[in-house]
């Protein structure tokens, strides 16, 4: 009596199913490191002390080499000294101790094409001439074709010194305020009348980080071909996200769908609930408005009647 052919049907099946499994599995694992497949903006160059990226609903730990992505917020801790972002066209962006940044901000009009919004600290602008760039930030925003500008968000306020090149300043409300190479311009917190100076004080220089007093040549090449991937930390928790949630209206409204799946986690909503002031718009979101009731059936009409 022959044996049956179907008893190595199972075995088969599972090999031919094989490529279907591991390209489902493939599918998972990219939602669940979603930078792996973003295209970068930026390579971090440079780095003396600790740093973390916000990418997607994880905090991961920046070194050296690691491939920036547009919306990663970038945070240095305050004790480190240096961060140094490279762009293609040989531009560069070095932040300071307890800098806040957000890389390439999705905002529209006359702010659209930034480099990075800085919400705190200090960052120092360099790009070659012929290299446009533009920084964002609360109070003030700043463009350039070619030079050297460094922007300090201090509690006294907002500051920009032109180092060498020719900057144009912007603020809501105010025309164009052209700044040439040594001049420093001052936003006082307090609202008071803002100051142009010819040159900064001793005070700037000394507040300035150190680190951006030297001349650092780029790096970018060294790592060319090298992948480095961020360690991850953990999760994103609503202390992560809570000075950019309470941020300027326009970025708040423009970044609602980065944070709206966290709003899920118990713990982030209950941050939501209780700052609620400094962000209303989530109001909708945290307290949706009940489905429209279905229309009432049309009342029907007597029959006519001879």
């Amino acid at each position: 009596m022959s044996t049956p052919s179907v008893a190595v049907r199972p075995a088969h099946l599972a090999l031919s199913a094989l490529p279907r499994v591991l390209g489902a599995l493939a599918l998972l694992l990219a939602c669940h490191m979603p930078w792996a497949a973003t295209p970068s903006v930026a390579l971090l160059t440079i780095l003396d002390g600790e740093a973390t990226v916000l990418r997607d609903s994880h905090k991961l730990a920046l070194s050296e080499g690691v491939a920036l992505q547009a919306d990663d917020i970038v945070e240095l801790g305050p004790q480190a000294r240096l961060l140094r972002l490279e762009f293609p066209g040989g531009l560069s962006l070095d932040l300071g101790p307890g800098s806040r940044a957000l890389l390439a901000p999705r905002l529209t009009g006359e702010r659209a094409g930034a480099r990075l919004y800085l919400l705190a600290g200090w960052t120092k602008l360099s790009a070659p001439k012929g290299v446009a760039a533009a920084l964002l930030s609360p109070a003030l925003d700043l463009r350039t074709s070619g030079g050297t500008a460094v922007l300090a968000l201090v509690p006294q306020g907002s500051q920009v010194f032109a180092e060498d090149g020719e900057l144009q300043l912007r603020r809501p409300g105010a025309p164009v305020q052209p700044l040439k190479g040594g001049e420093l311009f001052s936003l006082p917190a307090d609202g008071s009348k803002p100051t142009l100076s010819a040159r900064p004080p001793p005070t700037f220089g000394q507040a300035m980080p150190r680190a951006f007093m030297d001349s650092l040549p780029l790096r970018a090449a060294m790592f060319q071909g090298k992948e480095v991937v961020p360690k991850r930390i953990g999760a994103i928790v609503y202390a992560d996200a809570q000075p950019w949630l309470d941020a300027e209206a326009a970025l708040r409204r423009a970044y609602m769908p980065r944070w709206r799946g966290l709003a899920r986690d118990p713990e982030f909503r209950r941050g939501l609930l209780a700052g609620l002031k400094a962000h209303p718009e989530w109001q909708p979101v945290l307290f949706p408005p009940p489905p429209p009731s279905p229309p009432a059936a049309a009342a029907r009409k007597p029959a006519a009647t001879y």
